[in-house]
């Protein structure tokens, strides 16, 4: 009986790494797409992660990374970079990538169009 749970647990790890390095080789490359941004309506709402909304922050919200994964987020049309965190979930927006902070949509040049080609990576 103890044999078969070894085994069973292992064929668990397995799977787990497998899954964990796949993860990272995807989270490694680089992805394009539109970013678009929000701010003042959503400061101080609480984030997918339960942390608050900051517009100040540096912060971004992705379909499926997990929390806290640092992305540097390239604006293709000027080429301004910034590094942010992701901290909440989306965008909702069919055609968008990403959805960064104001602080990060103003770092990034932005602002005033709404939205940015960009490309994004995991560091």
């Amino acid at each position: 009986m103890m044999r078969s749970i070894h085994a069973a647990t292992r064929v668990l790890l397995v799977i787990v790494a497998s899954t964990c390095s796949n993860f990272a080789i995807a989270a490694s490359s680089k992805h394009i797409g539109v970013a678009s941004y929000y701010g003042a309506e959503l400061h101080g709402h609480r984030t997918a992660s339960g942390a608050r909304f900051n517009r100040h922050a540096l912060t971004a919200a992705h379909r499926t990374l997990p929390f806290g994964t640092q992305l540097r987020v390239t604006n293709l049309s000027n080429g301004k970079s910034v590094v942010v965190r992701v901290n909440d979930r989306g965008p909702f927006v069919r055609r968008r990538v990403l959805d960064v902070s104001e602080a990060a949509a103003r770092q990034l040049g932005f602002v005033a169009r709404g939205t940015a080609k960009i490309t994004y990576e995991a560091l």
